[in-house]
C-alpha cells in the first residue's frame, strides 16, 4: 500500500520531503519555460520592421514616392513560368501610361514569405529589352508577397506589393 511503511504505519511528511516536492515542482516549471522560450526564439524568422522608429521617419518619404508613382500611371505585370522542382522564371512587363515599353530601368523582385523572413527570395532581373525584365529563381510552392521595385540610378520609381499563390 503506498504511503505506508512495512510495519503498517503511515509515512510521516517531513520538512525535507515538502522542500524536495516544492523544488521539483518549480524545477519542472522553469525547465518547461526554458524549452518554450528557446523554441519561440529559434523558430521565429524576424519582424516586419527592424526599427519602428526609423520606419516612422521614412514614412513621409514613402508617401511622397507613392504619390509620384501614382501620377506616372505605369502598368507593370509579373508572369511566372514553372520549371519544376521549385525553379521558376519571373518576367516583368513594364509599360508607361501610353503603353510604351519602359526600358533601361533596374528591376528587382522579392518573394517575401508572409510568416518567415528567412525564406525570402530576392532576385535582380535582367533587362530583356522592349520593357521586359526577367530572371530565374528558386521558390517553392506556397503563399508569398511579391514585391516589385523599378529604379533608375538610386531613385526608386515604382514599387508594388501583392499577395500571390505559387503552385
Amino acid at each position: 500500500m503506498p504511503g505506508t511503511l512495512e510495519s503498517g504505519r503511515p509515512r510521516e511528511i517531513t520538512g525535507r520531503f515538502v522542500l524536495v516536492c516544492i523544488l521539483a515542482f518549480f524545477a519542472t516549471i522553469i525547465a518547461v519555460n526554458v524549452v518554450m522560450a528557446r523554441f519561440a526564439v529559434t523558430t521565429f524568422g524576424g519582424v516586419e520592421t527592424a526599427s519602428s522608429y526609423k520606419a516612422g521617419l521614412a514614412f513621409r518619404g514613402e508617401e511622397m514616392a507613392a504619390e509620384q508613382q501614382a501620377e506616372r500611371h505605369w502598368n507593370v505585370v509579373a508572369e511566372f513560368q514553372d520549371l519544376g522542382g521549385g525553379g521558376r522564371i519571373v518576367t516583368l512587363i513594364a509599360r508607361d501610361n501610353a503603353g510604351r515599353p519602359l526600358s533601361g530601368l533596374i528591376a528587382a523582385t522579392r518573394l517575401s514569405h508572409p510568416t518567415d523572413a528567412r525564406r525570402d527570395v530576392t532576385t535582380e532581373l535582367k533587362d530583356l529589352g522592349d520593357g521586359r525584365y526577367g530572371a530565374s529563381l528558386d521558390a517553392p510552392a506556397g503563399q508569398w508577397d511579391l514585391v516589385i521595385d523599378l529604379s533608375q540610378g538610386d531613385q526608386r520609381l515604382f514599387r508594388s506589393k501583392n499577395r500571390m499563390q505559387l503552385r
